[in-house]
Order: C-alpha cells, then sequence, then structure tokens
C-alpha cells in the first residue's frame, strides 16, 4: 500500500465547500469520484483543509492510499484529465504511510482580498470581498500586527464543539494595496473556524474606523465573538499553501542522503 499527496487548486464558487456533505456537490466529492474513475474502484481522500463554500486554494492538500504502481508524480497529470477546469492538481508525490494532512504539525498562509473603489467590478467578484469608502490601509495593518504570536482566538471564531482548545499562533500577517484591491495575508499554525473571515471583517471595520487598532488586543482578551467584527463573504479567501515543516525537512535530508530525484 502506498500514500499519494496531492496539492490541489480550486475555484470554490461551484462548490459547498471542501468537505463531502449531502447538501451539495463539493471539492472533496470531485476529487474522490475523479480518482474513482482513474483506478476503477471506489477511491477517498484525506483532505488537510475543509474550506468553507464559496472560498478558493492554490494549494489544499490531500492523501489517498492505493496499491497502483502508476508512479506518484504522473497521478496528477492523469487526474487533471478527469477533473472539471475549477480543480487541479499542482503536485502529486509520494510519502510515508504515517503522513497524515490534519494531523501533522503545519504553517498554513491564508489572503483575503477586498476590492476598494467605487463600483464593484462584476469581473472579480467572485474572489474578493467589495467596498465602495475609504479604508485605511496603515491602520488595517497596524491592527493585523497585533494578532501576531500565540494568543486566545476565540473572539476570533464560531462556536465549534469539537474543539476545546482556540490557542493559535500567528508567525505573519501583511496588509498591503495594489491599485485597488486591498490583499489581507496571515500565517500560522492552525486557524479555528471561520477565523481568518472574522480576523477580515474586523480589519476592514478597522479600516472604516469603527474600531481603532489598539482595540485588537482588548477583542483577544475578551474571548468573546461579539466584541469582533462580522464574518467576511466567503469570496475574498484563497487558502495559499500548507507546509509541513517536519515532514519536509525529513524529506529534504533523505534526498541529500540517497540522492532521490525530486518530484515534480
Amino acid at each position: 500500500m502506498r500514500r499519494i499527496k496531492l496539492t490541489v487548486a480550486y475555484d470554490g464558487t461551484n462548490y459547498c465547500g471542501w468537505q463531502v456533505q449531502p447538501n451539495g456537490i463539493t471539492v472533496q466529492e470531485t476529487l474522490n469520484a475523479a480518482l474513482s474513475d482513474l483506478f476503477g474502484c471506489e477511491m477517498n481522500t484525506i483532505g488537510a483543509s475543509r474550506t468553507d463554500a464559496g472560498v478558493h486554494a492554490l494549494g489544499n492538500v490531500a492523501v489517498f492510499d492505493t496499491e497502483t504502481r502508476m508512479p506518484a508524480d504522473k497521478v496528477a497529470f492523469a487526474l487533471n484529465t478527469r477533473l472539471p477546469e475549477d480543480i487541479r492538481i499542482q503536485r502529486s508525490e509520494e510519502v510515508p504511510m504515517e503522513f497524515h494532512p490534519r494531523f501533522t504539525e503545519t504553517v498554513k498562509t491564508y489572503e483575503y482580498r477586498i476590492l476598494n473603489r467605487t463600483f464593484c467590478d462584476p469581473t472579480r467578484r467572485l474572489y474578493a470581498a467589495f467596498w465602495y469608502g475609504n479604508l485605511n490601509v496603515e491602520a488595517m495593518g497596524e491592527a493585523a500586527g497585533y494578532l501576531v504570536g500565540p494568543h486566545d482566538f476565540k473572539s476570533f471564531s464560531t462556536e465549534n464543539p469539537d474543539v476545546t482548545d482556540t490557542v493559535r499562533t500567528i508567525y505573519e500577517t501583511k496588509v498591503w494595496k495594489e491599485e485597488d484591491m486591498i490583499h489581507f495575508s496571515i500565517t500560522g499554525n492552525g486557524f479555528l473556524y471561520h477565523m481568518v473571515r472574522i480576523i477580515a471583517g474586523t480589519l476592514l471595520e478597522v479600516g472604516k474606523g469603527s474600531y481603532p487598532p489598539e482595540q485588537i488586543p482588548e477583542i483577544l482578551k475578551a474571548r468573546d465573538r461579539a466584541k469582533a467584527g462580522p464574518t467576511a463573504r466567503a469570496q475574498g479567501l484563497t487558502l495559499v499553501r500548507i507546509i509541513y515543516p517536519r515532514w519536509e525537512k525529513t524529506a529534504k535530508n533523505v534526498k541529500k542522503t540517497v540522492d532521490i530525484p525530486e518530484c515534480v
């Protein structure tokens, strides 16, 4: 038995999120169907991040187990001929059987985009939230800076009975504007349910002048969802990448030792 890791990019517009569910078609369901068609038997993936309906990804991760002899790096090519145009495998590679995309230490990066102009651009409506008024980007960046470090992010999450530990560590935040698009990037060791979208909604309120940047530490300390801003719309969010530091360090060491050619 072999375990194959897939790096998956998708436009989440037409999907009810990542995870298989009875209420509509999902990215994982579509991927499972393509794998089943490729290998001629029922196949199921395990995903790293359960993105919401309408959320996009450049680098979500999934794994599946198989006894096929197909070279791991060729799986991406074979799958992409069976997937719809809004889902594409960016990389496929073999990993140890003990590798688990959800229960392995990760570093995740998300980006939220806000289209800031007088009138919405319909060609970008599916990939950014929209705000017509003036936004103080400098204040938004200052506010985001207070999130760096280990904090209890209960105020910035939707209640989830399955999650008891709401402490997460944020390594880096950035806020910048390119022409009429504001970008908010955040990197951390994990994120709670709706956490990035609630942070983005709160930063939007800071940009409007509803909150001063210095209020962020107070919101964190309150551990009260009502103290933070609204949940920003899903279409502005993209999962950029997921890095597995321990596994990737091991893989590099193995490559140096035995000169295994790198997968593409």
